[in-house]
């Protein structure tokens, strides 16, 4: 394998928490490489909101404008994916899918994740479209049309609500969190929800627009939008040999980390989505912010305590 230079930090992942990372350590003159396999999560969905200063931005426009600013303060951006991460003295190795590798005293995890959705003809086709998972990302865009949310898990009844505030037009598909408890239902039908226990096999519409929803009885029930969720899958595999310490919730199995994104390794930090899928752009450009400024205060750490030993 070919061995690359030593970093003060590698981070891997080039969305909005990993360029915000990057953006922090390179302007505190830390050399720094953002490997990013370019698969943000958002990369479906044509505009962005609720990003102040940046409402309605192409997302990958915002990237475009992160990977210049980073590049501007020193920072190296590669295309590639990272394979695994070993301990070195002094700090770890990074193995890249290239056999390339390279050593770093501070390793940044900004991977995102995968949202992989129920298999329904016609449903995964329109994600980030008319097929939606964050109200207040999309919410107002289709806001008093007819709306549908299709549960994959109880997490979807909370959904339900939040999405009854942009439209009175709610439909709520139950076939997979079914049965429901009577009170459950009741909360639901007491705002307009209505509730329908077949199970969708198929979405239906025109190109990436909706027009409806078949369900195993064969009716169609009309919608504009349908919002859901799918099972969350974190990009941190490449981690596994390490056993870092994991936090589980609802959601799902994610590293566990402080306030501050550290993992439970000394030289390990992880920002965004692959940490907190709930993160819409601008608390993962917060969350990467803040890493950055830990990574290089833990380095500054590191180098006083060194000069002083």
């Amino acid at each position: 394998m070919k061995q690359t230079s030593d970093w003060d930090a590698i981070v891997v992942g080039g969305g909005a928490a990993g360029l915000a990372t990057a953006l922090m350590l390179g302007r505190a003159r830390r050399r720094t490489l953002v490997i990013d396999a370019g698969q943000p999560r958002n990369r479906y969905a044509a505009h962005m909101h609720g990003v102040l200063g940046h409402e309605g931005l192409d997302p990958a426009e915002l990237l475009r404008r992160g990977r210049k600013e980073v590049v501007e303060y020193g920072v190296e951006v590669r295309d590639g994916s990272v394979e695994r991460v070993e301990e070195l003295t002094g700090g770890l190795r990074v193995a890249l899918a290239t056999g390339e590798e390279a050593s770093t005293r501070a390793l940044v995890v900004a991977t995102g994740l995968t949202d992989r959705l129920p298999d329904i003809p016609g449903l995964a086709e329109r994600w980030g479209a008319s097929v939606l998972h964050c109200p207040y990302c999309h919410g107002w865009e289709v806001r008093g049309q007819r709306l549908g949310v299709l549960a994959t898990s109880p997490l979807n009844l909370h959904q339900a609500q939040l999405v009854r505030q942009w439209s009175a037009d709610v439909t709520l598909f139950t076939a997979a969190i079914e049965p429901l408890e009577t009170d459950v239902g009741a909360r639901l039908r007491s705002r307009g929800v209505r509730l329908v226990r077949e199970a969708v096999v198929e979405v239906l519409g025109e190109g990436t627009a909706i027009s409806g929803v078949r369900l195993t009885d064969g009716s169609v029930v009309e919608l504009d939008a349908i919002f859901t969720g799918g099972a969350l899958l974190p990009h941190d595999g490449f981690l596994e040999e390490l056993g870092l310490e994991r936090a589980e919730n609802p959601m799902g199995s994610y590293l566990a980390v402080d306030g501050v994104g550290q993992t439970s390794h000394p030289r390990i930090w992880a920002a965004g989505n692959v940490v907190n899928p709930g993160a819409n752009v601008p608390l993962a450009i917060g969350a990467g912010t803040m890493t950055g400024s830990v990574v290089n205060m833990a380095l500054v750490t590191e180098e006083f305590d060194a000069a002083a030993s």
